[in-house]
C-alpha cells in the first residue's frame, strides 16, 4: 500500500473531524447537530431515590437495557452552614431498573437492600463505593462468568478519594474489589470500559488541572494493573470545566470514541440568574454555598481517534432548553454514560440513537431521567447550503463491493461522489457527472453511476472521494 494510504477496509467512517478531509472546498463544513428533547422515562419518586439523581448508566444487555442511577436526598434545612457538607434525609445508594424498549422502564423490586419495614427495593448498592458507580457488561471474549459485570466507584479515605472496583454475576449483588491505584479527585462520573478494538481496558475520571475540572485517562490490560496516559487534551478548543466525561466507543464504529461531558459554568449572580426559573429556590441553595444557585451545567460532544485528543464543540450538544421548571441549574442536563439504539416513533422510522439526561436536580422529592434522540451517527454532519460545496478526501482504500451513505437532502438539494486516483483524475466511469444524484433522507444509500454501483474492480486500490452536496448532509459512509 502507498505511503499516507489511509486503511478505511470496510468500516463505518462518521464525519466527526477533518481527519478524513484534504480540502474543503465552496461552502463545506463540518456542522454539529443536536438531539431531539423527548418524554421523561423515569421519576425517581420512591423513599429511597430522591431528588439528586445523576451519574446514571446505560446498556443493552441481550434482550432488556439496563438504567443504573442514584438514589440521594438532601436535606436543605439541615445542610445550612455546611458549605460543601451537605446534609441528606436517608443513606445514599444505587439503583437498577430495565426496559424492552428503551422507553417505557420498570423497577425490579429486589432481595439485596429491603427499606424500612423490609420492603423490597431496586437498590443494588449501598455503602462505600456507592458515589460515581459505573457499571458495564465486561465483553472480553475471556471474562469468567462471576466477573460478567463490572463497575468503579469512590471509596472514601479520610480526606482523600480511592477509585474502587466492583464485580457481579448477575449486574445486582455486587463484590467490592481492590483499589485501581489511580491519582485523581474522582468527585464525580468515573467510568472505566472494555476496548474490544485496542483490546485493553480504559478508564477515564474526574481531577482538577490547575484548579478547574477535568479529566484523565488510564490503560489495563486485566482490570487490576493500570497505567496513567494523563489529561485529554482538546485542541483549538476553549477552555472550560468539565464535570463528567461520558466517553465510549461508538457502537457503530467502534474505533471512534464519542463523549458526552457535562460542561460546568459558575455564572454568579446577576439580572439575568435571578430571571431564570425557581428564584427563590436558587436563592435557598444560594444561601448554603453560593454555586448551588448560581452555576448552571450543559452538555457538550467530543470525539476522538486515540481515546486522549479529542475534537471538543465549543458549542452545546444539548442545552438546557426553554426556562421551564426543572432545568436551568447546576446538577441538571447531565447525560447519562452509554447510548442505545431504539425504534422511531415515525411511521417507518426506522431505528435512532436515544440519550438519557438528569433534570431536577436539587428540588422537591423527586428528579428524573428524560431521553433525548438523535439519527444514527448523527451527531456532526458534512453540511453544504444550497449554493454548494465539497470535500475532497485523503487517500484512503477499502474492501466491499458498494458504497453506503448515511445522508439527508432537501427536496432541491443533492448529493454526488466521484471517485479519483491519488493524483485527483477521475477514474473511467466514477466521474462525478455520471453520478446520479442522491435525494432523500437514509442511513443506508448505495451510490450508483450510469454504468455500474459496484466498485468491487477497486477495491485494495488507493482512491480518493470527492463528496459534492447542495442543501444536504452527510453523517457517515461505508463501503460494504
Amino acid at each position: 500500500m502507498a505511503e499516507g494510504v489511509y486503511e478505511i477496509g470496510c468500516r463505518r467512517e462518521l464525519l466527526l473531524d477533518d481527519f478524513l478531509a484534504e480540502a474543503f472546498l465552496g461552502k463545506a463544513e463540518l456542522r454539529l447537530h443536536s438531539p431531539r428533547r423527548r418524554e421523561l422515562v423515569l421519576v425517581a419518586g420512591q423513599p429511597w431515590e430522591g431528588c439528586m439523581n445523576t451519574f446514571n448508566t446505560v446498556f443493552h444487555d441481550g434482550e432488556r437495557f439496563r438504567l443504573y442511577y442514584r438514589g440521594w436526598q438532601i436535606d436543605l434545612e439541615a445542610s445550612r452552614g455546611k458549605g460543601e457538607a451537605l446534609a441528606f434525609s436517608h443513606p445514599p445508594c444505587n439503583c437498577l431498573a430495565f426496559s424492552d424498549d428503551g422507553i417505557h422502564w420498570d423497577r425490579p423490586m429486589l432481595e439485596a437492600y429491603a427499606w424500612t419495614g423490609g420492603e423490597r427495593t431496586n437498590i443494588v448498592l449501598q455503602g462505600d463505593g456507592w458515589h460515581g458507580f459505573s457499571p458495564f457488561l465486561d465483553t472480553r471474549p475471556e471474562v469468567v462468568p462471576e466477573a460478567r459485570y463490572k463497575a468503579v466507584g469512590v471509596q472514601e479515605e479520610s480526606q482523600a478519594a480511592t477509585l474502587v472496583s466492583f464485580i457481579s454475576a448477575d449486574g445486582i449483588h455486587w463484590e467490592r474489589g481492590r483499589p485501581l491505584r489511580l491519582s485523581g479527585r474522582f468527585d464525580s462520573h468515573n467510568l472505566v470500559f472494555w476496548d474490544s478494538i485496542r483490546q485493553e481496558y480504559r478508564a477515564y475520571y474526574r481531577d482538577l488541572r490547575d484548579g478547574k475540572r477535568d479529566i484523565r485517562t488510564a490503560v489495563s490490560p486485566d482490570f487490576a494493573t493500570w497505567r496513567e496516559l494523563g489529561w485529554l487534551e482538546y485542541p483549538g478548543s476553549e477552555r472550560c470545566e468539565l464535570y463528567t466525561n461520558n466517553v465510549q466507543p461508538y457502537y457503530r464504529a467502534p474505533h471512534l470514541y464519542v463523549g458526552l461531558p457535562a460542561r460546568y459554568v459558575q455564572r454568579g449572580w446577576s439580572p439575568t440568574m435571578e430571571a431564570l426559573p425557581e428564584l427563590e429556590h436558587r436563592r435557598m441553595r444560594a444561601a448554603i454555598n453560593e454555586r448551588f444557585g448560581t452555576a448552571l451545567s450543559d452538555a457538550l460532544f467530543m470525539s476522538s481517534r486515540d481515546g486522549r485528543s479529542f475534537r471538543r464543540w465549543d458549542e452545546a450538544f444539548i442545552r438546557p432548553g426553554e426556562q421551564s421548571i426543572g432545568n436551568w441549574t447546576y446538577g441538571d442536563n447531565y447525560p447519562s454514560w452509554g447510548m442505545l439504539e431504539t425504534e422511531s416513533d415515525l411511521p417507518g422510522g426506522g431505528r435512532e440513537l436515544s440519550f438519557y439526561v438528569s433534570e431536577g436536580y436539587w428540588r422537591g422529592k423527586a428528579s428524573s431521567v428524560r431521553r433525548y434522540s438523535l439519527r444514527l451517527d448523527g451527531f456532526v454532519s458534512l453540511h453544504a447550503p444550497l449554493s454548494g460545496g465539497e470535500m475532497i478526501s485523503r487517500p484512503m482504500s477499502f474492501h466491499g463491493s458498494r458504497l453506503s451513505l448515511n445522508v439527508s437532502t432537501s427536496a432541491a438539494g443533492s448529493m454526488r461522489v466521484e471517485l479519483q486516483d491519488l493524483e485527483g483524475q477521475p477514474l473511467p466511469g466514477f466521474e462525478l457527472a455520471n453520478c446520479w444524484e442522491v435525494v432523500g433522507d437514509t442511513l443506508d444509500y448505495t451510490v450508483r453511476w450510469r454504468e455500474r454501483s459496484s466498485v468491487a474492480a477497486l477495491a485494495g486500490r488507493p482512491v480518493r472521494l470527492r463528496l459534492v452536496l447542495r442543501d444536504a448532509d452527510l453523517y457517515s459512509f461505508c463501503f460494504g
